[in-house]
Order: C-alpha cells, then sequence, then structure tokens
C-alpha cells in the first residue's frame, strides 16, 4: 500500500486516533449549551483501542505543492450530474487541509476555511444551507457544522478528549450519524443537528464507523470487522434504528466508504483486493459486484451526484489526489478539478 499524502477517509470511504494527537491548534465553536443527553449503552474502554481509520490513512506528508494555476472555466453539463457544485478538502493553500467550494457554472473556486489543522468534508444538509465536518482539536477529532459558506462553524459533539468523525446527515435532515470512540471502541451514534440526543447504534466489541443513510433514511450502512480478522473491514447494513444488522460484502477485500445511491438500489465503495485499491459497487442484496476505475493507482472516496449518473473519487494516477468523475457504470473518467495540490474527499451539492 502506498504511503499516503497529508492525511485524507469515513470511508474507507473515514481519520482519527492518530492525527488527534498532531500538536496543532484548530479554532473550535462550541454550541451555546453542551449536549447533556446520556448515551444509551456504553461499551467498557478495550486496553489498545484501535484507531479510527487503518493507519494507512493516518500517514502525513505535507506536499508542499502550490495553489491552482489554470484560469477558471464553467463545467461541462455532461460533469455536473445535476449538482451546482463539488465540496472537497485541498491542501492548495498551504499544508493543512481546508475546505473548499467548486461552482461548476464558473468554474471558481472557493476556499471556506482556514485553520491552524486539518478540516475533512462531509454532505451537505438535504436544504443545502450547511455542511457537517471532521475537525481537530488539540487532543481530539470532532463532528462539526458550518454554513455552505463556511462561516459560524460549531463544535456539536463538544468532547475534548474523545474522537469523534465520519459524519452523514439523515435525508430529512433531522439526524447526524457519526463514529465515536467514547464507548472505548469506534461505534456508530446518530443526535439531532444541534448536538443533542445523542443515541448508540452499534454496540461491538469490534469496531463500526463510516456510516452512510439510505435515500428514504430507513437503513444505514456501515463498516465493521466484527466477523474478520481485526482491522479488515466489510460492509453491513442496519435499521436506522440499530436493528437488522446484516453483513453486505464478502469479498475478500478490505471495504471503506459505502456511499449508497440516489435510488437506494446500489453502494459504491472502495475496496483493496490483491494489493490494489478501486471503486467497486455492489447491489443492496449483495449481488453485481463491479470493480468500476480497475486502475493499478490508488482510487479512494466515491461519491454519488444528486442525479444518480455519475460518481466523483479521488485518485492519484496523475502524481497527486486529484477529483475525477466517472460514468455510474465507470466510463468517462474525467479529472475535475486538475492542479497541482491534493484534492480529496468529494461531496456534491445540489
Amino acid at each position: 500500500m502506498k504511503t499516503i499524502k497529508m492525511l485524507i477517509i469515513l470511508t474507507a470511504t473515514m481519520l482519527l486516533a492518530g492525527c488527534a494527537n498532531l500538536g496543532v491548534h484548530v479554532e473550535v465553536y462550541p454550541p451555546e449549551a453542551t449536549p447533556t443527553t446520556e448515551v444509551t449503552t456504553p461499551v467498557q474502554a478495550t486496553e489498545t483501542p484501535a484507531p479510527m481509520v487503518p493507519a494507512e490513512e493516518l500517514t502525513m506528508e505535507p506536499s508542499g505543492l502550490g495553489p491552482e494555476t489554470d484560469t477558471p472555466t464553467a463545467i461541462p453539463d455532461i460533469q455536473r450530474g445535476g449538482a451546482s457544485g463539488m465540496l472537497f478538502a485541498s491542501n492548495s493553500g498551504g499544508v493543512y487541509k481546508d475546505l473548499y467550494f467548486l461552482e461548476f457554472a464558473s468554474g471558481e473556486t472557493t476556499r471556506l476555511t482556514q485553520g491552524e489543522s486539518n478540516y475533512f468534508p462531509g454532505p451537505f444538509s438535504p436544504d443545502g444551507k450547511q455542511i457537517v465536518f471532521t475537525g481537530f482539536g488539540l487532543t481530539a477529532s470532532y463532528v462539526g457544522v458550518m454554513n455552505a459558506d463556511g462561516s459560524e462553524p460549531m463544535d456539536l459533539t463538544n468532547l475534548p478528549d474523545v474522537d469523534d468523525g465520519f459524519p452523514a446527515w439523515s435525508p430529512d435532515g433531522a439526524q447526524i450519524a457519526f463514529t465515536s470512540r467514547r464507548s472505548g471502541n469506534n461505534e456508530v451514534f446518530v443526535m439531532d443537528p444541534w448536538g443533542y440526543n445523542i443515541v448508540q447504534l452499534t454496540d461491538n466489541p469490534t469496531d463500526d464507523f463510516a456510516p452512510s443513510w439510505s435515500p428514504d433514511g430507513k437503513m444505514i450502512a456501515f463498516l465493521s470487522d466484527r466477523d474478520n480478522t481485526t482491522g479488515v473491514y466489510s460492509i453491513y447494513i442496519m435499521d436506522a434504528d440499530g436493528g437488522r444488522v446484516r453483513r453486505l460484502t464478502n469479498d475478500g477485500g478490505n471495504d471503506y466508504t459505502p456511499r449508497w445511491s440516489p435510488d437506494g438500489a446500489t453502494i459504491v465503495f472502495r475496496s483493496v483486493m490483491n494489493q490494489q485499491s478501486d471503486i467497486y459497487s455492489v447491489a443492496v442484496d449483495g449481488s453485481r459486484l463491479t470493480n468500476l476505475t480497475d486502475n493499478p493507482a490508488e482510487e479512494w472516496e466515491p461519491s454519488w451526484s444528486p442525479d444518480g449518473s455519475l460518481i466523483a473519487f479521488q485518485t492519484d494516477r496523475d502524481g497527486n489526489w486529484e477529483i475525477y468523475t466517472m460514468n455510474a457504470d465507470g466510463s468517462g473518467q474525467t479529472n475535475l478539478t486538475n492542479d497541482l495540490a491534493d484534492d480529496e474527499m468529494p461531496y456534491w451539492k445540489k
């Protein structure tokens, strides 16, 4: 596995234990009141807690590459997928990852954050007015929200010594699913958009993380190594209340970052099989497993366009991390960002 530049995924695609100890400072804007709701079904801490993502995804090597150099041009309709733009993380402004937004109509890229630590994007709220994200404090990561223009960032989880991350907004906007180590190992939780009413959905001595909602909000896909060797992850699906857990993938690979298609029929994800990292798709009944990229480069963090016609992902096939798009069947792979920086973790905006 290649050494990964500047820290990326969840999920997988997801982050936390290693990066939380970077010793850097990030401005945190706490909510007016700290959530006080008790979390259900706490789990005793393990003696050696596993990181929230595999160690290979926690390696940091600042690239030192500069900002974009091309004149902005509008993104062709064929690459828009029913979206108005793309949110992603990039180090184009310096050493750390910040959030950027590419507006398709103008081709203009706007920097949304500027801090002394990394920001990892999550999806937009269903109404498009807010962004959920993973931020990093002095000792741990947290789940936060900000306005779509990057203003008014707020720490929702507000536990300075506990790692939280991998946020995902429910389709109705009423809940945010996320991963937390507050029970001692990685488990999936939900909370309301203000950080209250926290409920633990999974309760397993192994790692459960990187939740992804079905488009109807009735189910959540997530990653777990509960039936595998420790650190080898498969995709599982559960009801939105944590019930009826079933295994989806059993493909012999190491699976990451599940993402549900807008029609609810397919999940795309990253998998490492035969020492190659590619983007795959699988039907929600476990059939029709398909390698969509089949490239010797690293392919990470798939993300569906709003109309389901396109999938965005990050790849280092050009020598640095770039955001690519492709058709849902894997054809038409095209470089979207095409700059000198490392651009990662794409999320579409309607």
